[in-house]
């Protein structure tokens, strides 16, 4: 009898079945992940934050640009932020530069809008939770900043300008949010509308922690205003 090589067609059968297995305990794994999940998961991550840091520092640049010029700044001011779990934020002016108009109409409401924002009795209702929010989980995933997100979309459930109408991304391991979109429900001020906000996070010391904003509003007294937050170098402490 003649010898054959032996054939490595079984083989490559059995590989294709396990990796069709695999695929699709994934697949089931993804189906499984119902919108009760995912948002439980964004309360989780967004809770352990709240309770876990105890305090931190970081510094803030704030420029203020006008009408669709986005290369050159009106306004401009640097600020070292503190946070304390037990008493909100507070901020130490380290430089500023520009209109003083726009520095204490625009800037000035700004910071005093996120203190009052961060104490305690305040800062719960502005969290990205489902207290706060109506949340509808999308199907598909995105890559974003380099990192796998699952989306949502967010309706506030009161108006606050506070809380905004629009998009949610969340890394699609540990739920932590990645970036917010959206439209403010209310504006903080009569002469302004509701602002255009986007958000970007990043993990720092495990913790979503922002590191840069844009906002985008209009006002009968300043036209289209375009204000841009940068975060740099925090020092976090956590709870022992």
């Amino acid at each position: 009898m003649r010898w054959r090589r032996p054939s490595f067609r079984l083989g490559g059968l059995i590989l294709a079945a396990i990796w069709l297995m695999v695929a699709g305990a994934q697949g089931m794994g993804a189906q499984q992940l119902d919108n009760a999940t995912a948002v439980a998961r964004v309360d989780a991550a967004v809770k352990a934050r709240i309770e876990h840091i105890a305090e931190y520092t970081v510094t803030e640049h704030y420029a203020v640009f006008r009408g669709s010029d986005e290369s050159h700044p009106a306004a401009e001011m640097t600020v070292k932020t503190v946070y304390r779990k037990d008493h909100g934020k507070s901020y130490t002016t380290l430089a500023e530069s520009g209109s003083s108009l726009l520095r204490s109409q625009v800037l000035g409401k700004v910071l005093e809008n996120e203190k009052q924002m961060s104490l305690p009795g305040n800062r719960e209702g502005a969290l990205i939770t489902s207290t706060n929010y109506e949340m509808k989980l999308n199907s598909g995933r995105q890559m974003l900043e380099g990192r796998e997100c699952l989306t949502l979309n967010l309706t506030p459930r009161r108006n606050s300008p506070s809380l905004f109408k629009g998009t949610l991304w969340v890394d699609a391991q540990d739920f932590s949010i990645v970036q917010l979109e959206g439209v403010a429900t209310k504006s903080h001020s009569m002469l302004t509308g509701p602002a255009q906000v986007m958000r970007q996070y990043a993990r720092v010391s495990g913790f979503a922690m922002a590191t840069h904003a844009r906002a985008v509003s209009s006002s009968s007294l300043l036209g289209q205003t375009i204000v841009k937050i940068d975060y740099l170098g925090y020092e976090i402490k956590l709870r022992e």
